[in-house]
């Protein structure tokens, strides 16, 4: 068998996770401890987030097409990609968390919902809460005011009884 007929579906696997996800992000994780990428693996597979390790030419072909071609002029050295699948910012999120315990594990660069961001760029991205917590303070926000209306009537008619 050809080199390339070898190499073929591992691109065509990165296709895939390309073509569904939301959100991708490179991240440096040279000097992890065995144990530190066991648990940053198991902390990304609850949140639904894709981690591999490729090897940054088969990423390049994957990526060409695609708007996470911008990632290409980030991929050298060892690179780990996180793929968001359903939480566009999980990816970022959870890495960042994790990088707090493990020093060595730093940002490249991500993309996410079609928007290039470097190293810093991803440590903003970081901190945007999930979906799920942004929808609940958008509800609560709408709920405060009508609570408060309910309340201050409420007390009214108390003390008018």
């Amino acid at each position: 068998m050809a080199k390339v007929e070898l190499k073929q579906p591992i691109v065509e696997e990165i296709k895939g996770y390309v073509a569904n996800a939301q959100a991708a992000v490179l991240v440096d994780y040279r000097g992890l401890t065995v144990a530190q990428d066991t648990e940053l693996r198991k902390k990304l597979r609850e949140a639904g987030v894709v981690y591999k390790v490729y090897k940054n030419t088969m990423l390049n072909f994957a990526f060409k097409g695609t708007e996470f071609e911008s990632l290409a002029n980030d991929l050298n050295g060892p690179s780990a990609i996180a793929f968001g699948m359903e939480d566009a910012t999980a990816p970022a999120r959870i890495l960042a968390e994790c990088a707090k315990t493990m020093p060595k594990l730093e940002f490249k660069a991500g993309v996410v919902a079609g928007t290039y961001y470097d190293a810093k760029g991803m440590q903003i991205i970081a901190t945007i809460p999930s979906r799920e917590v942004l929808i609940s303070k958008l509800l609560g926000s709408l709920q405060s005011p009508i609570t408060n209306l309910a309340r201050v009537l409420n007390q009214i008619a108390e003390k008018q009884a």
